[in-house]
């Protein structure tokens, strides 16, 4: 009976855990190490779902005010697995109903939940286990230190007894972490879906511009739209075929299956359509000085692409070009499709829609444009009059 008695004032000693983890001014200094990774890290969504009617709220109420990311504190768990699929919010913490029950009896262990979606950006996923391993760290510190104030204070025990109850405390929390959609071990991986992106835009944007060049040579000679239109079934056809060389490689060494690869082969398809029509834009504008605006936005889609970092941790400019980028939009896909994740026909919308307004824009530049005839091409230069 004493030894119940004992988990009895442990029992009301449990508002101070949760005290000594969420209050103290110095639990802040755990985030300082964030300041290595993007400014923007903050602006990451971690979700806080509370089952636990006894002191969930208060819990709640602190982890709120002391984690550094945007709360979201209105979704039940369901609603919030389903957000994380979406990769709308970047981590789920869960309190279960007995969370305070558990902490209070003897021989039970507390389990907090966290749920981190791995198919997401590099940066998202080891910051987010980050948080994990962190808030657990500090939690259990936090329980050690108050249990035993709680449990030893104004009480002599025997050392076996004393013993067994400090073992007991040092495991009263477990945290329990979910990892859905979890990418194979691998860098190639981890970054494919980046570089098959890229190869196919970098492809596009040298194609394009040679493409441009021999449409200007050939409307004179085949038509002004046979010449165009000619070129787009070109255009469709490279980009049906050329993904294969990569994607045959990239498969041979993870293999997902022919019906992921087919599902695949068709997005890199419409991505290098796309990409064609998009670098076409400033080719058809500039020649081959349009190179010269290509290559920038080349450059910029290494962040705005979305495989570097999420589309909420880009700066401004990043995250307004990753809107009109069709490398954002295949990274997505791929991450879909590889290893999991929702809104997949968003995305796919979101490429099309590219690709079409592309198509729209080339379409009317090329309307206003002249055509050089035959004989203007063969005329000689004017030669210069002396006096």
């Amino acid at each position: 009976m004493e030894h119940e008695s004992i988990f009895e004032k442990q029992s009301r000693h449990r508002r101070y855990f949760y005290d000594g983890f969420l209050s103290g001014g110095d639990d802040r200094d755990v985030y300082v190490r964030y300041s290595a990774v993007p400014k923007n890290l903050p602006d990451l969504t971690v979700a806080i779902v509370s089952e636990d009617e006894q002191t969930g709220a208060q819990m709640v109420e602190q982890l709120e005010e002391q984690l550094p990311f945007h709360i979201n504190t209105a979704l039940n768990l369901e609603q919030a697995k389903a957000e994380l699929d979406n990769r709308s919010i970047h981590l789920i913490v869960h309190i279960p109903q007995n969370f305070t029950q558990q902490l209070s009896q003897q021989g039970e262990q507390a389990q907090l939940d966290f749920f981190m979606n791995d198919s997401n950006p590099a940066t998202t996923s080891s910051a987010m286990q980050s948080v994990t391993d962190q808030i657990s760290s500090k939690m259990v510190a936090q329980i050690q230190t108050q249990s035993f104030e709680g449990l030893l204070q104004n009480m002599q025990l025997p050392e076996d007894q004393a013993k067994q109850m400090v073992e007991g405390v040092m495991t009263k929390v477990a945290p329990n972490m979910v990892v859905t959609n979890p990418k194979p071990a691998g860098m190639h991986n981890q970054m494919a879906s980046m570089f098959l992106a890229m190869a196919g835009y970098v492809g596009a944007m040298i194609y394009s511009m040679i493409s441009v060049g021999a449409l200007q040579q050939l409307k004179g000679q085949l038509g002004k739209w046979k010449a165009f239109f000619g070129l787009q079934g070109l255009n469709a056809l490279l980009a049906l075929i050329v993904p294969l060389i990569g994607l045959t490689i990239y498969f041979s060494i993870h293999g997902y299956g022919a019906e992921t690869f087919i599902k695949v082969w068709m997005v890199h398809a419409l991505e290098l359509f796309t990409a064609i029509s998009f670098t076409s834009i400033f080719c058809m504008l500039a020649g081959q000085a349009g190179m010269l605006l290509n290559m920038p936005l080349l450059l910029s889609q290494t962040i705005a692409g979305g495989a570097m970092m999420p589309q909420e941790m880009m700066p401004g400019l990043f995250k307004a070009i990753s809107y009109i980028s069709p490398m954002f939009y295949t990274i997505q896909l791929d991450y879909n499709l590889l290893f999991g994740g929702g809104q997949t026909s968003k995305y796919l919308l979101g490429l099309a829609l590219i690709g079409a307004g592309a198509l729209l824009i080339n379409t009317l530049i090329h309307q206003f444009k002249g055509v050089k005839t035959t004989n203007e091409e063969n005329t000689p230069a004017a030669q210069p009059q002396f006096m």
